[in-house]
């Protein structure tokens, strides 16, 4: 049972597509310069291996993490072996003066793609890792388009989230909140985005949980309510790549629902990867049940789960790529969709959200509610509703 078996698919989403447009991939990224933001993260490696086996002239990797960035090395050395560009990586901080004096330094590049960002809907339990949030989902992209348009980059992607259609959590809203910003900084360069699905197995997802609590011999647990669009790590980084390439000014790219991709449960993929891994999943109806029974899973071959109802801030039970509002073009590409109306922001809005922002951190403190209200200001339709639980209060 390969991934696609495990998340519930048997064919590639972006298979097709790619096919048809392979040549004229392979020609434009073998006669370009990129740079690559966020590019040792999940999706982020995804895009650094499309871009890499089809021959850069320069491709430059930033990111925050110098553990997962030597990982990065070793895995496309390991795979594709080497290529005549100049392939690099850098352990820089995008936020930081040493990043922008790198970027100041470097020769032009004709790509900037931006991968960057906190994920987790569990960054908004508290205010400080919810202000990290807004300067690595917003700040730093608005701060990086800017500067790319200074050293006059061809174009910028960014990516952005199935969440980010009509948010319930701050997460999605600031990805909401960046698409916004995007769209202000795209009348002097051309900017595309892609929404997409939760990536099947990426670092810190749940179902990288179940990897390691298989390894650890713990229990797996989920939500019993919530169903998710999942795709592979390759398919995130052919999307992102589709769009960076081919997407136009403001355009937004998604996986089309209707071409395999269906809402999946995280029960079902529990029990198709321990099926996988010559397990049989055994329902439990509490955590103490579940923690007793992983202590013999491993002799019985029988692996306790405990599924409950989701009751945490920020959960919604069934993401979207789109909204009412949007306008879309279905018919470009076999598995993609494309929003093609732009998106829509009052720039009034977001020069008072920058300037509450620069007010918060330059007095050293705010509170969460402060942030929530900015976010329902900037956001007139943001439904966010605070539950008083987190995550990282359930097991």
């Amino acid at each position: 049972m390969n991934l696609l078996s495990q998340i519930g698919r048997e064919k590639p989403l972006f298979e097709h597509d790619i096919d048809n447009i392979e040549v004229e991939l392979a020609e434009v990224i073998s006669s370009s310069r990129f740079l690559v933001l966020g590019g040792a993260g999940s999706i982020g490696q995804a895009v650094v291996k499309e871009l890499f086996k089809r021959s850069p002239l320069v491709l430059h990797v930033v990111d925050i993490s110098e553990n997962n960035l030597v990982e990065l090395v070793r895995d496309i050395r390991s795979s594709y072996g080497y290529i005549e560009g100049d392939f690099k990586t850098f352990a820089l901080d995008i936020g930081s003066s040493v990043f922008y004096s790198f970027l100041e330094q470097s020769p032009k590049f004709d790509y900037m793609l931006n991968l960057s960002a906190l994920k987790h809907v569990r960054s908004e339990k508290d205010p400080f890792t919810l202000m990290r949030l807004i300067q690595t989902n917003i700040l730093n992209t608005t701060n990086t388009i800017k500067a790319s348009k200074k050293q006059d980059v061809k174009k910028y992607f960014c990516v952005s989230t199935d969440k980010a259609a009509n948010p319930v959590n701050m997460m999605g809203a600031s990805k909401r909140i960046m698409e916004m910003f995007a769209a202000r900084e795209s009348r002097h360069i051309s900017v595309s985005m892609a929404r997409f699905a939760n990536v099947a197995y990426s670092d810190g997802s749940l179902l990288h949980g179940f990897r390691q609590r298989l390894v650890k011999n713990q229990p797996l647990v989920g939500p019993s309510d919530i169903k998710r669009y999942f795709i592979t790590p390759q398919e995130a980084g052919e999307l992102c790549l589709l769009s960076c390439i081919l997407g136009k000014n403001q355009e937004v790219f998604f996986p089309k629902p209707d071409k395999g991709l269906d809402l999946t449960s995280f029960r079902d993929i529990a029990v198709r990867f321990l099926h996988y891994h010559g397990l049989k999943a055994i329902e439990c109806s509490n955590e103490n049940e579940a923690r007793a029974l992983a202590k013999t899973a491993k002799i019985t071959k029988e692996w306790p789960c405990f599924f409950s109802p989701s009751n945490t801030t920020g959960e919604k039970m069934a993401e979207e790529f789109y909204t009412d509002s949007e306008i879309l073009d279905l018919d470009r590409f076999d598995g993609v969709g494309v929003i093609v109306s732009g998106i829509n922001y009052e720039d009034q809005k977001l020069t008072e959200f920058e300037v509450k922002i620069s007010e918060m951190i330059n007095r050293g403190s705010w509170s969460k509610e402060e942030l929530v209200d900015l976010f329902r200001s900037t956001l007139p339709n943001f439904s966010h509703v605070e539950k008083g639980a987190s995550l990282d209060s359930k097991m």
